[in-house]
């Protein structure tokens, strides 16, 4: 197998582009994408400060490590959900986030759920309604909340986030099996700034997991190979087994299926409600975001909760 450019031995095989590459040209490959992403979405310019969430996975650290080499004005944001008790997996990602960024002398803020609430996320889904079960659903709404906070209080323009092909796609899947029409209609590489909410972005959307895994791994990226241990039996994790295999059978079938929707889309496939387009957002009087919710927002309610 032979790089497409240059004719030495190429590093990776992607067969869905027909196009396989040598190291030098993979390495040139990923940022030039990435950047037609950006412009072709309309993500963001070179004037603008964009904030990278890293978890210490490959495709955060990945998309981190891409911005930085285009120029752009891009700090990272980690945040310590205190996920360790005999996994070690908070403890293992923020070590390598860290090392990450004074390796290449960049701006990093931390975020310290326990230290700065007083409980981390398994603590507060035991704690709560919310904790029968797998501490998921606390995790994603202390996530949102925690970046948009960062990016707002701290001037960010833009929040980017490492989700790859396979993670949009699982995502689609699943939502199309449910018809979550909510869900659907806001899915995308671009998720528009509103009052008090960051504009999110998604550069990394039309790669592969495998394209980003071996760009770290060909930039000597170190991250932390394991999933979070609550991941275990997510149904996002089924849903991308499902279309391995059809993508195995058929190359390209998650692209083609992520961009037909985004297409759809475009073309007014997927129509607002009424109810959807004028919910009516104020201010937390705690936190001062945004927030549909009575009084209190989700996440002021959920950390100060009594035990039930």
């Amino acid at each position: 197998m032979r790089c497409r450019k240059c004719g030495q031995k190429a590093v990776i095989n992607m067969r869905q582009h027909k196009l396989a590459l040598c190291k030098e040209h993979y390495l040139e490959w990923i940022p030039q994408q990435t950047q037609r992403f950006i412009e072709k979405y309309h993500m963001f310019t070179s004037d603008e400060r964009v904030l990278v969430a890293v978890s210490g996975g490959k495709d955060s650290l990945a998309l981190w490590d891409v911005l930085v080499r285009l120029g752009y004005q891009a700090d990272g944001l980690y945040i310590d959900l205190g996920i360790d008790g005999g996994f070690g997996y908070s403890s293992e990602s923020h070590a390598l986030t860290v090392a990450f960024a004074e390796a290449r002398g960049l701006t990093l803020h931390v975020v310290d759920i326990a230290g700065d609430y007083g409980e981390s996320i398994p603590e507060i889904a035991r704690r709560t309604r919310r904790g029968k079960g797998k501490p998921c659903s606390v995790c994603g709404l202390v996530k949102r909340h925690e970046m948009n906070r960062i990016a707002r209080d701290l001037g960010y323009d833009v929040l980017a986030t490492g989700h790859n092909l396979d993670d949009e796609a699982a995502t689609l899947f699943g939502n199309t099996m449910q018809w979550a029409g909510g869900y659907l209609i806001r899915q995308g590489p671009v998720l528009p700034a509103s009052p008090g909410l960051a504009r999110k972005v998604k550069p990394f959307c039309r790669f592969y997991e495998r394209e980003t895994a071996a760009y770290a791994l060909l930039r000597g990226i170190e991250y932390i190979y394991e999933e979070c241990p609550f991941s275990v039996g997510a149904k996002s994790i089924h849903y991308k087994e499902l279309l391995n295999q059809l993508e195995k059978d058929s190359p390209g079938a998650k692209l083609h299926f992520y961009l037909g929707f985004l297409k759809a889309k475009k073309e007014g496939l997927f129509v607002e409600t009424k109810e959807e387009a004028v919910a009516l957002l104020h201010t937390c009087p705690t936190c001062g975001q945004p927030t549909s919710a009575p009084g209190q927002c989700a996440f002021c309610r959920l950390v100060k909760v009594e035990a039930v």
